[in-house]
């Protein structure tokens, strides 16, 4: 198990949070993560930020409003992950609540790739319900030559993103993004979906002072719309601010009142989920893979059309046909996670530690080895900061999940390539804290001009289109950016926790109480760690492991007696037998099985314990 520490926080908050009553453990908790004061804590509605603070949502209202009053036709043009999909379905529902004729376009990754691009302009341009607005959705920022082609082809463009911009902006005719230069949002860590809840909010305000929703016609309730809003949130892992947290909890509360939308009912079933209990857990890691899985190896207007229609059988079909994409994707990412693990085997000698091992970067990596040259580049400068993968028979729309995958085993940051088509490599990368992802590569673009066809993404993840034959200058130039910007304890993994649990602590009521809040990038599940006799173990199901644990004894002193409770734990992934004695990083959950709720502790490392200090 790597190192651990505890987070640092502050006594002074916490003292204030238990004179509001709060859990000492959430106390200890909350103020770990930077919470000063309960209201931060609240999901009240009047407490989200402002429509009127964010940058040019009031005049993308404005335009959209008298767009509907001439009944021009919008065509939402929508990223193919599920932070797009969400966003598009978002602007479908709440556009057509108002009265707009409007419909979506979402590029094949295959064929067009990311963004509004010329080429999507004019398939827009020669579709037989021609539109004469296109709004982008979780893209478009970086889309300055698509919109120019859709302005010589006379079509407007609203710009709705959340990515970092470039140098130079496109000339659309509104953009919204909180990102922008002169935009003072507080939260910068809005979705694409986000943004666009936001800017929907601006046109309700709009219509509203139009008389839209003069009597009898009713006003439409934007809340219905949040269930997509946190799905779309914490699928795309951006920052869980205080205004994110906001949007989260509020789409969660609909969801477990079964208030959802008949597609993300649909995919909770699919995944034998109950969505009274559904968490941040749900959303990222069962919902949004199914929603990606289409647009990974298809195509994610089967993903959208899950999330507007509102026939459940419909809901439960396409349900179906996502989950079933998601089994091949978890086939392919396993092949291709092996392939991966086996370069690095081959080129690292079996090092899993790589404090000392090489880069991935020569081209015969195509093969899945490293050439003489390559690895004698690598005794020559060890300590390694970043890995660049590659092999021809890697699957485009997965390369990003592969990246994960080995960025979470190597603490590395990591970027996975696969073949483009036209002698061109698609790149997918993930990071680290403290590394800059799109940054980097802007760093890289500079540096040497012309090596990156395309890149964009923001902190935590990016993407970038290089040539074949650019490859080797590729991995030195992000091998040689990634030690510019990161020291070596950077790269040093270190797994922080939120300490141990007296035994008086750990209960089912605590464990709902950390269930009901939303958990994320930048406001992370408490973890705890502890040391456990382990008194039983099985496998289940074929691959996990279920246990029977122990509190031990504290490791300073003998006088503290054993524990006597036994609590039930489950290792996943993990069907070898543990030690009697480990050391635990551990989570509480809410195991609910057959109507009745118990604790569980659900293992995320161990090793075994070392000689109990007398």
């Amino acid at each position: 198990m790597p190192d651990t520490i505890i987070r640092n926080y502050s006594h002074k908050t916490f003292d204030a949070l238990i004179r509001h009553g709060f859990h000492p453990v959430l106390a200890r908790i909350y103020s770990a993560r930077g919470i000063e004061e309960p209201g931060q804590l609240e999901i009240d509605w009047s407490r989200l930020i402002p429509f009127s603070r964010l940058k040019n949502a009031i005049v993308m209202a404005q335009f959209l409003a008298e767009a509907i009053a001439l009944r021009k036709r919008l065509l939402i043009v929508a990223d193919y992950d599920s932070d797009g999909a969400t966003a598009c379905a978002v602007g479908i529902r709440a556009l057509r609540k108002f009265g707009a004729q409007v419909g979506y376009l979402v590029p094949n990754r295959f064929e067009y790739g990311y963004g509004l691009t010329p080429e999507i302009v004019r398939m827009a341009a020669a579709s037989p319900c021609r539109p004469d607005i296109l709004i982008t959705v979780d893209n478009g920022i970086a889309s300055v030559e698509g919109v120019a082609e859709a302005g010589r082809l006379g079509m407007q463009v609203l710009v709705t993103d959340h990515h970092l911009p470039g140098d130079t902006l496109p000339e659309a005719a509104v953009i919204v993004n909180p990102n922008q230069p002169g935009c003072d949002f507080p939260s910068k860590h809005l979705s694409g979906v986000g943004v666009l809840f936001y800017v929907m909010l601006a046109l309700r305000a709009e219509l509203r002072t139009k008389g839209m929703f003069a009597p009898p016609r009713q006003e439409p309730n934007l809340g219905s719309l949040l269930d997509l809003v946190a799905l779309g949130t914490v699928a795309d892992v951006v920052k869980l601010d205080d205004n994110n947290r906001l949007l989260v909890q509020q789409g969660l509360k609909r969801i477990r009142k079964g208030s959802g939308c008949a597609g993300i009912n649909a995919l909770i079933n699919i995944a034998r989920r109950d969505f009274r209990q559904t968490s941040t857990y749900e959303l990222g890691f069962m919902i949004g893979p199914r929603l990606n899985a289409a647009g990974r190896l298809d195509d994610m207007s089967l993903g959208i059309e899950c999330l507007i229609t509102d026939d459940p059988a419909r809901a439960a079909q396409l349900a179906l046909q996502l989950d079933t994409f998601n089994r091949k994707r978890q086939e392919i990412e396993s092949s291709m996670r092996d392939s991966a693990l086996s370069m690095l085997e081959n080129v690292f000698s079996g090092s899993s530690s790589l404090q000392d091992s090489p880069t991935l970067r020569s081209s015969d990596m195509f093969q899945g080895a490293g050439t003489s040259q390559s690895n004698d580049s690598a005794r020559e400068t060890p300590n390694t900061y970043a890995l660049t993968l590659f092999d021809p028979g890697w699957h485009q729309g997965v390369i990003g999940i592969l990246a994960s995958r080995i960025k979470d085993k190597f603490h590395r940051p990591v970027i996975a390539f696969a073949p483009g088509g036209q002698d061109e490599l698609k790149g997918s990368g993930r990071s680290i804290p403290g590394f800059h992802l799109r940054d980097a590569l802007d760093r890289v673009s500079k540096r040497c001009a012309g090596l990156l066809l395309k890149f964009g993404g923001h902190s935590a993840a990016a993407g970038l289109t290089i040539r074949t034959c650019d490859f080797e200058k590729f991995c030195d130039a992000f091998e040689q950016t990634a030690r510019e910007l990161l020291e070596p304890a950077d790269i040093k993994r270190v797994i922080e926790t939120d300490g141990d649990l007296d035994e008086s602590e750990i209960t089912l009521e605590l464990a709902e109480q950390l269930m009901r809040q939303a958990w994320g990038q930048g406001f992370p599940q408490p973890a705890f760690r502890s040391r456990f006799h382990v008194e039983d173990q099985r496998v289940v199901g074929q691959k996990h492991l279920k246990l029977k644990l122990r509190k031990a004894r504290a490791e300073t002193g003998n006088s503290q007696p054993e524990s006597v409770f036994l609590y039930d734990a489950i290792l996943f992934l993990h069907d070898a037998p543990l030690p009697g004695v480990i050391d635990a990083v551990y989570r509480l959950q809410v195991n609910d099985f057959k109507g009745s709720a118990s604790l569980q502790f659900v293992l995320e490392h161990w090793s075994e314990a070392t000689m109990m200090k007398s």
